[in-house]
């Protein structure tokens, strides 16, 4: 059998403040774990005496079924002083890992899932955006994207015309990159981390490096939770379950752009731990 590439990526299995030295079972592709705080400390993650790699980062505890070939991505913004450091909390799906990312990545639905909020009619169109996969990095890309929002951010006050940037930098993670109201110039930094249960379940751990010196952090998760349960009922009813690598499967518009670049860096790797690679 072919070893599964996305075996040896780096997954989120739990939050740092959270862990504790009873520690708590979860699912890692398909697989029990344990993640819990050792006598020195630090982070472990095992199962049946196994003990896995372990990285804290981001606020998370990282680990990999496999043998990592790589260190876990980096976030600079991560240790930019200012920043406030959100730990959202976890939100559990039904559905494909890839099937989470690829709905984060999705500017279109934004007027109609997220309204008034992320989006309002007739504030529907998607401008043209650039998309790339950046060779030297190995991450896809989409940047110039431009979208009325009628409250960007729970800092936001009042509408206002939203530049983004996504990065994709791992099969089941994706950084957004937004427009500061407190502090033009700047970007705040959502982010995606899924944690695959299985190939038709998964965790979802959203996390932010915000400059917001004024909402309570309770409001700050609040109103990242509230977009995301609003993307869950979408999510757990798209058919196929499975992402769809196959071009044919599925017609894309422009403003799919990003959602085809991902699905060609996916198949390009052979990431297909949650995919359909043919139509049934």
């Amino acid at each position: 059998m072919t070893r599964q590439p996305m075996i040896d990526e780096w997954y989120p299995v739990g939050l740092v403040s959270k862990l504790s030295t009873t520690g708590q079972d979860t699912m890692l592709m398909g697989q029990p774990v344990h993640v819990a705080l050792g006598n020195g400390g630090e982070p472990l993650v095992t199962a049946q005496s196994r003990r896995f790699p372990v990285i804290s980062r981001f606020g998370h505890v990282w680990t990999s079924l496999g043998e990592p070939k790589k260190d876990l991505f980096a976030i600079p913004e991560a240790y930019q002083p200012g920043r406030r450091f959100v730990d959202v909390g976890v939100v559990r799906v039904r559905c494909s890992p890839l099937r989470a990312v690829e709905n984060f990545l999705d500017i279109a639905h934004f007027p109609f899932v997220h309204t008034d909020i992320l989006g309002a009619e007739p504030h529907t169109e998607v401008q043209r955006y650039e998309v790339e996969i950046r060779e030297r990095e190995d991450e896809v890309w989409a940047t110039k994207i431009h979208f009325y929002q009628p409250q960007a951010a729970k800092s936001a006050e009042g509408g206002i015309t939203t530049e983004y940037m996504y990065r994709v930098p791992a099969p089941t993670c994706s950084i957004l990159y937004k427009t500061c109201p407190p502090r033009p110039g700047e970007w705040d930094v959502i982010t995606l981390f899924v944690q695959p249960l299985g190939e038709e379940l998964c965790d979802v751990w959203p996390w932010m490096a915000l400059f917001d010196d004024t909402t309570p952090m309770v409001d700050l998760i609040h109103f990242q939770q509230l977009i995301f349960l609003q993307d869950r009922s979408i999510l757990e009813n798209q058919m196929p379950r499975l992402l769809p690598l196959d071009p044919a499967m599925e017609i894309p518009t422009r403003a799919d752009m990003t959602s085809v670049a991902y699905r060609r860096w996916l198949k390009r790797h052979n990431y297909t731990y949650g995919a359909q690679l043919v139509a049934q």
